[in-house]
């Protein structure tokens, strides 16, 4: 098909929409490991998984066999207040870089979260509602997650309580009161409100907090308040399930033009982004119907891909919740205050370390001065502020295209942006006023953590 009949945005119709997420699992040879009660060290059963996630969540997290999950109609509904979203022709990023590459990205941010998150969240919801619960309780890092959780409970008329990462609670005051305006609580973490809280604060004085600290305090809250369950943004299976929503659109659009992608690009922190975005393209890989490179791509300062080890770990600070095989730092990483945006999580999604540990896609990890540079330089070209975790995407798709300027190769590069960063001002005010530090962890940092990882025979 002639080229110019490519427009910059292709949307697709709504009759159009995927009906079904898809469940990557069925087509590993490999399964991802199971998770561990971290008392015994057996693979948790459903009984015990519901006392934290509501039912038919713990479901779709233990199953491994199901391809296809159809999407009830009252999610449907919603998603058609912000689906699909468009994938767009970055012409102008093109013509700027002098590359013959051709890039394509999938934007998620044209909701009022202002990113992805709201895909899986107003399904997460939707199965607490249908379960009768009164509420939910979660974690969120920058505060996309807790933004989009509280919109989807609201939607539902659920009771929504979010424990925010300490120092992202500080330097987001927007984000939260976005949260609160939906009716959620937003509590920063560590707290004192929880007993692993007040513990985490003994031994930590002082600490800017972190994810697996803030899981560690939502967790507590749900169990020991009845009619509550906990519910996650990222890194479970049932999170990746839903958000292959992204992916299944994405080459769906591509398939309308037939355009078919060399590089698939998206930042990873704790995987939901990155594991929508590429769903149906690895499952094509696993299928042996066609090949991709798929590039993970994550902060130099929490970089559990390219520097943690492969091994069960707990999933929060705390100790408390079931134990996952993943790439992980240790579960008492805390990374460096001055890390900007999301991308904090000390682990990754088990399937995708699973996918990753088997070469089905590689790693790289980015500083965020380099981030905030291809965020700026973006924003001036293509005309919309990228959120700082979708701008390591940003980063690497600039270096694909500069490489390709190089061999004269036309490749066709697609990236995920997640989001927009407008409530993201405080880190990019730093990076302006050349504030903004590239922290990146030792050797004998990462060891220390490293030393603590359970025993898992």
């Amino acid at each position: 098909m002639a080229e110019k009949t490519i427009p910059y945005k292709i949307y697709l119709n709504e009759s159009e929409m995927p009906k079904f997420w898809y469940n990557v699992r069925a087509d590993m040879t490999t399964k991802p490991a199971p998770l561990l009660n971290p008392g015994t060290h057996q693979p948790m059963k459903a009984e015990e998984l519901s006392a934290v996630f509501c039912d038919e969540l713990v479901q779709q997290e233990l199953d491994n066999t199901t391809r296809e999950y159809p999407i009830p109609q009252e999610i449907l509904d919603f998603y058609k207040m912000y689906r699909p979203s468009p994938l767009v022709r970055a012409y102008c990023l093109e013509q700027k870089l002098g590359t013959p590459a051709k890039i394509y990205y999938k934007f998620e941010g044209n909701n009022t979260s202002g990113s992805h998150k709201l895909n899986s969240a107003i399904a997460q919801a939707y199965y607490a509602k249908k379960q009768g619960l009164k509420g939910v309780t979660t974690e969120t890092g920058a505060g996309q997650w807790g933004t989009a959780l509280s919109m989807a409970c609201s939607y539902f008329g659920l009771d929504c309580k979010v424990f925010m990462v300490k120092v992202s609670y500080e330097q987001k005051p927007f984000r939260r009161e976005v949260m609160r305006t939906y009716g959620a609580s937003v509590t920063p973490s560590p707290s004192m409100e929880t007993e692993v809280g007040r513990k985490i604060l003994a031994e930590h004085p002082g600490t800017t907090g972190s994810l697996g600290c803030a899981i560690s305090e939502a967790v507590e809250v749900a169990v020991k308040n009845p009619g509550y369950r906990y519910v996650l943004g990222s890194v479970l299976n049932q999170v990746l399930l839903h958000q292959s929503v992204i992916g299944l659109e994405t080459k769906a659009a591509l398939d309308k033009y037939g355009i078919v992608p060399d590089i698939i690009i998206g930042c990873a922190g704790g995987g939901s982004n990155l594991g929508g975005l590429i769903a149906p393209f690895m499952g094509q890989k696993l299928r042996g119907e066609a090949d991709y490179r798929i590039i993970a791509v994550e902060p130099a300062s929490c970089p559990s891909f390219t520097r943690g080890v492969y091994a069960y770990d707990f999933c929060d600070t705390g100790m408390v919740c079931p134990l996952a095989k993943m790439y992980t730092l240790g579960c008492d990483f805390i990374p460096s205050p001055n890390h900007a945006g999301g991308l904090r999580y000390h682990g990754m999604s088990p399937v995708l370390s699973q996918l990753y540990d088997d070469g089905y896609m590689e790693a790289t990890s980015v500083t965020q001065t380099s981030v905030f540079e291809a965020a700026e330089y973006f924003a001036r070209v293509e005309g919309i502020l990228p959120a700082p975790e979708s701008s390591h995407a940003i980063r690497v798709a600039i270096d694909e295209a500069l490489k390709c300027k190089e061999t004269g190769e036309e490749k066709t590069i697609v990236f995920g942006l997640t989001g927009t960063g407008y409530f993201d001002m405080v880190a990019y005010e730093k990076f302006h006023e050349g504030q903004m530090e590239d922290y990146i962890p030792t050797d004998e940092d990462l060891a220390k953590y490293r030393a603590m990882l359970p025993k898992v025979d």
